[in-house]
């Protein structure tokens, strides 16, 4: 049955979903990558896949050791794209599948801490060696057999990949760290073995075991620093993935059997007690509590859940128990698909990281070419030792050059601006985003759902004659508890609020456009609109003025009459959301132009505008309309992003520059925006517009430091300030500084986990 009254609250006339049956169907698979150490290494993978028939975008991250493809599967497959990574000289692997997070999760940590383990051992062996090796100055076969053993055990994996790369046409970071050690390393043992081939030219025969030892020693400290900046990088990750319970309790048999999670199936009816976290999405079916959400959607107070209600996998079961039904596990989970969005995010590139990748794409053998010719130079123009000189000066190049810092400048910022975005409610979906918020001047926000609560609720009661609110709410909800209209829930739910006794009601009619009529414990009771009092022979005048009032205040005003005489209004509306006049003026005082437009008539959206502070309304705008209204901003040369639930307001969500979802656990809107609000919390967009802005400075901090130290200290090494000043950089200062440049840039985007508080 359906009956209402004047005016409408919904602003979402209902459109069919746009129809994306002929539209090409692409996949996404997330490859291991093994053997990437610089920037140049992640350009080349990412160009051989790019060029890969089939795929659609690729995105190569240096930080993650991981290739993010989205392909046409009629086309190829992951099978031939682990082939492609592997063609280009390093390692790939088809993605491992665990049968739940936590277990995922582990398995990554375990392998993140044994990379870590390992690096820190090489790093502190090959560090107590080298100083071993400049201290104590052993003999020389001793010094060479000290580095024989660091190259072969410490430092093998650069001298295996810089000789894959050289198989494949190419050169990286270990080719910088292969040519400028390997070649200090034959020239000390030629020094060791054959000492008159140097000195009967005059050249000292001098050897570099200890700076070889410690170059690789450095280097590989530095890699252990990345790869803890890593760990803590994806701490927020972590956090999500151990939301999920190990076990579940589940009726077999009629009784109750713990299971792991990965054993419950689809329809299992699944018991929670008080204090435990729910194991997987569900959907109660008997008993009745209250569950906190926050560590999920962060809203802060629980959320009462009865027989229908829908439970999600992660949160906590506060006060009762229940059993429910489950009906979503696995990768299709609420839980798993914020996790996999946040990965994908992680993984995902900037546009300021094509700057990088076209200059990592000729800088190595640039490097090298200027190493060459910083040993000629020496070579010829040196006034003593130029051998010696030369040798060392084009080493320091080799060492310096190692684009470690630029191949880390955007994927860090990244990493840690998306973890940092979970951690604040927002699920930033990728770098292309995290770029383009804040560059936003106008916010075009949606009514229902998001600047308001997206519920009608009661928010007035007005009582003639000795009638008391209470009296009067109890009888209208008396007879609308047999409505199934949504303003007549919100009646019943106010006085269930107020804890009112709903007496039945009997021969209940609804009469469509007007309201409800029927008879409460004996008395003739009739709910609706004031043409229905008409109607009815009663007289509205008593009520038209507070009626006015309310309709004027973008409420809808409900006439309530018992036994043949008006009794009052109850007066409903969707309100608005608590935070939203707070998140208007955030906006508002970031500079940007904050707009709302809806479907709803003009006197409730301006009434809505008014009490949020917004002061250009767009009303009584169709979904179509929508689309329309928002290219024509466009036109106007803003840039425009655009707030809404992210269901009926898809096209609308996809036309903006920046498409801002509200979601909740239950559907978190993935397809619909850039950005996911989990929270539903309006302030979300400020944040997100702040945290970006935090993201792109730390980002082209990160690239011009980079750059900057390459500028500098490239031509340091090469010995351009020894005629003036008489300083030369050694090879041991070389790998040091390159070392500190990596670091720093980690560091640098680690103060994102602070951003936007």
């Amino acid at each position: 049955m359906t009956h209402r009254h004047e005016p409408a609250l919904s602003d979402r006339p209902t459109a069919p979903p746009p129809d994306r049956s002929s539209a090409p169907r692409s996949e996404t698979v997330t490859l291991p990558v093994t053997g990437m150490t610089c920037a140049a290494c992640q350009a080349r993978v990412q160009r051989e896949l790019e060029k890969t028939d089939g795929v659609e975008d690729a995105a190569v991250n240096l930080l993650l050791d991981s290739a993010t493809i989205r392909f046409d599967p009629a086309r190829t497959s992951p099978e031939r794209l682990v082939e492609a990574v592997r063609a280009t000289g390093y390692g790939a692997e088809l993605p491992w599948a665990a049968p739940d997070l936590a277990q995922e999760e582990a398995e990554r940590d375990r392998q993140a801490e044994a990379e870590y383990r390992t690096l820190r051992a090489k790093s502190l062996v090959s560090l107590g060696l080298g100083l071993l090796a400049m201290l104590a100055a052993p003999p020389p076969v001793a010094a060479l057999a000290m580095t024989v053993f660091v190259m072969l055990w410490a430092g093998r994996h650069f001298y295996v990949r810089a000789w894959q790369a050289f198989r494949h046409h190419a050169a990286d970071m270990n080719t910088l760290i292969a040519v400028g050690t390997g070649a200090a390393f034959v020239s000390s043992v030629l020094a060791t073995l054959a000492p008159g081939f140097f000195t009967s030219r005059g050249v000292p025969a001098d050897v570099y075991y200890e700076a070889v030892i410690l170059i690789l020693a450095l280097i590989l400290l530095g890699n252990t620093l990345e790869a803890r900046a890593r760990r803590r990088t994806s701490a927020a990750l972590r956090a999500l993935t151990r939301l999920q319970p190990a076990t579940a309790r589940v009726i077999r048999d009629g009784a109750e059997v713990e299971l792991p999670i990965a054993a419950v199936s689809s329809g299992d009816i699944v018991v929670v007690r008080p204090g435990e976290r729910i194991p997987a999405d569900g959907e109660v079916t008997e008993g009745a509590s209250a569950v906190d959400e926050s560590m999920l959607t962060g809203e802060s107070l629980p959320v009462e859940k009865v027989p229908g209600s829908g439970v999600f996998g992660g949160t906590i079961n506060a006060t009762g128990a229940f059993r429910y039904r489950a009906t979503t596990l696995g990768a299709a989970s609420a839980l798993a698909r914020i996790v996999k969005l946040l990965r994908e995010a992680q993984a995902s590139r900037a546009p300021l990281q094509r700057l990088a990748d076209r200059i990592s794409a000729v800088f190595v053998p640039t490097v090298i070419s200027i190493a060459i010719a910083t040993f000629v130079a020496w070579y010829l123009l040196a006034d003593q030792a130029p051998a010696v000189r030369a040798f060392t000066s084009a080493v320091s190049v080799l060492i310096i050059a190692c684009p470690c810092a630029m191949g880390l400048a955007v994927p860090t910022a990244i990493m840690v601006a998306t973890g940092r975005g979970a951690e604040l409610g927002l699920l930033i979906k990728g770098g292309v985003a995290l770029e383009r918020i804040r560059a936003l001047d106008t916010v075009v926000l949606d009514k229902t759902g998001t600047v308001t609560e997206g519920k009608p609720a009661v928010t007035d009661i007005v009582a003639l004659g000795g009638s008391g609110e209470d009296e009067l709410l109890a009888l209208a909800a008396s007879l609308e508890a047999l409505s199934e209209h949504p303003l007549a829930t919100a009646v019943v739910a106010a006085a269930k609020a107020r804890g009112l006794v709903l007496r039945p009601a009997e021969q209940f009619r609804a009469l469509p456009g007007h309201g409800a009529r029927g008879a409460v414990a004996g008395r003739d009771v009739a709910v609706g609109n004031r043409a229905m009092m008409l109607e009815a022979g009663l007289d509205p005048a008593p009520l038209d003025d507070p009626a006015a009032r309310l309709a004027a205040a973008g409420k809808t005003p409900m006439y309530v009459a018992t036994a043949g005489a008006l009794a009052g209004l109850v007066a409903v509306a969707d309100p608005l959301r608590p935070t939203a006049r707070e998140a208007v003026a955030e906006l508002r005082a970031m500079g940007l132009e904050v707009i709302l437009l809806t479907g709803d008539h003009r006197r409730t959206a301006d009434a809505i505008a008014r009490e949020a502070g917004i002061e250009r309304v767009m009303a009584e705008v169709l979904p179509q309309g929508k689309v329309a209204e928002l290219k024509r901003l466009q036109a106007e040369g803003r840039v425009v992003g655009m707030v809404g639930d992210g269901i009926n307001d898809a096209p609308a969500l996809a036309q903006a520059d920046v498409g801002i979802a509200m979601g909740t656990g239950a559907d978190i809107a993935a397809e619909a925006g850039d950005v996911v609000i989990l929270r539903g919390d309006l302030r979300g967009v400020a944040r997100a517009i702040r945290l970006s802005r935090s993201t792109v400075a730390t980002m082209r901090q990160n690239l011009f430091w980079a750059f900057i130290y390459n500028v500098i200290g490239i031509p340091v090494a090469a010995g351009v300030l020894y005629p003036v000043w008489g300083i030369r950089l050694s090879p041991v200062l070389a790998s040091a500084a390159m070392a500190l440049s990596s670091v720093s840039v980690v560091t640098n985007s680690l103060r994102l986990k602070h951003a936007s508080e």
